[in-house]
């Protein structure tokens, strides 16, 4: 997953400078070591000197095809259908979230689509919570389990402060007041 986080920073790098096609593959190219630079030595020897120029998009195919294999990425989509909160809190899960969501982008293409999406993995509580209402956009959803989640766990503190001092004081009466004799 390494190669798919550094193809996805070069990109990015190579979109703000508003690069061409061209440009976009010698910047890329430049930036190969070991592995990834005998790839691309390769890739290259395989094409004809009369070929086309490599464009951005043969070059991010290509060096997806062999650097991450069909496998890991049905792993990784199988680990974002079956994301579930469990004990994370929801910032982690929406970050989580976010991260695996890349790697099924058909699944999470519309909007509600992506509610859903975000909805079930949710635990139950918070589910049901959210689920009588209906959000006009993915934010708006992901704004509202965060606040009742934070609620929630101020709830159960108060609840062990309260227990912690049940516990810790004795105020029960005696049930035979002592005597001295």
């Amino acid at each position: 997953m390494e190669a798919d986080d550094w193809l996805r920073a070069v990109e990015k790098q190579l979109n703000i400078a508003q690069c061409n096609d061209l440009e976009k593959v010698l910047y890329a190219s430049s930036q190969l070591h070991g592995a990834a630079q005998d790839w691309w030595d390769s890739f290259q020897y395989g094409c004809p000197n009369n070929a086309p120029a490599i464009t951005w998009q043969e070059f991010k195919d290509n060096f997806w095809s062999y650097h991450i294999p069909d496998g890991l990425m049905e792993l990784k989509q199988e680990e974002f259908r079956s994301l579930k909160q469990g004990s994370m809190a929801m910032v982690e899960y929406h970050d989580k979230f976010a991260q695996l969501s890349c790697y099924d982008p058909n699944d999470v293409a519309e909007d509600k689509e992506k509610q859903r999406h975000f909805l079930k993995g949710l635990y139950d509580g918070l589910q049901l919570q959210l689920m009588s209402n209906t959000y006009p956009n993915f934010q708006s959803l992901v704004n509202r389990p965060i606040v009742i989640d934070d609620k929630r766990k101020e709830m159960e503190a108060k609840k062990r402060r309260l227990q912690g001092q049940a516990f810790g004081s004795n105020t029960s009466p005696r049930a035979y007041p002592q005597q001295g004799f």
